[in-house]
């Protein structure tokens, strides 16, 4: 049976994700630059690429960029965005990386972060990260604040975008958020929904800054500091709504 993240990266995530813009990414971008301190075509690795708009704003900002994503729907969408193959795009498995090294930082954005059942599966990306890293390179992982999340967390949306009805319901369970979207195509006539709704979910494990820093450790990484937001806020354990940490290799 496939894992729900082999499923839910496909044609239908462009759309419920379509409202994610290339203008908000440069600006992530141009904040982590700063943080990253990084000098002019330096090698960066963009981990769980998606579309690949942080990919492209890092090539912008004048580095050589490697994007790599599982899903091959996203990567198609990501080079469809890159006529002039700017990029290098790599299809693979996180915990997996078909790459020799040499990256002087490594990005992993949007809470592509916590995918997996195990720690030691997490571990093991973390493990691939500081392989992949230059002596002393460095990295940023944007994952998102659990305490946060759970105090905001909407159990329920629905809109309706190019006439389709998304539905999204929230939950909290055993340690993971946990997202079931599920999509159908509305009648424009009645306004019903037609036929059996398509049903993704998706699943991340919530793990503090505490637990992240003893697993950071495990794979010889050091975290040098936390960010609360894409603005550079210090990190509040209660009211951040982000928990974006960055660090090097040990």
């Amino acid at each position: 049976m496939a894992e729900w993240y082999e499923h839910s990266f496909g044609e239908d995530y462009l759309l419920v994700y379509k409202h994610r813009d290339t203008q908000g990414a440069r600006r992530e971008v141009e904040r982590m630059v700063e943080w990253l301190e990084l000098p002019q075509e330096a090698k960066v690795l963009d981990l769980c690429c998606g579309m690949g708009r942080h990919s492209m704003a890092l090539v912008e900002a004048g580095f050589e960029v490697t994007g790599v994503d599982l899903s091959e729907v996203l990567l198609r969408e990501a080079r469809r965005n890159d006529p002039e193959h700017r990029v290098t795009w790599l299809q693979a498995d996180m915990r997996r990386l078909p790459l020799a090294g040499g990256f002087d930082a490594v990005v992993n954005l949007f809470s592509s972060f916590g995918y997996f059942k195990e720690d030691h599966e997490h571990i093991q990306v973390l493990r691939e990260i500081k392989r992949v890293l230059k002596p002393e390179g460095r990295f940023i992982i944007d994952y998102l604040n659990p305490r946060y999340t759970a105090d905001h967390l909407v159990p329920e949306s629905e809109r309706v975008d190019d006439g389709q009805r998304i539905v999204e319901r929230r939950v909290i369970q055993n340690g993971y958020v946990m997202k079931r979207i599920w999509i159908s195509q509305v009648d424009k006539s009645e306004g019903d929904d037609q036929g059996k709704p398509r049903e993704y979910l998706e699943r991340i494990k919530l793990y503090t800054a505490e637990q992240f820093t003893g697993m950071l450790g495990e794979a010889g990484l050091t975290l040098e500091r936390i960010y609360g937001s894409h603005s550079g806020e210090s990190y509040d354990p209660i009211l951040s709504p982000r928990m974006i940490l960055l660090g090097r290799c040990q």
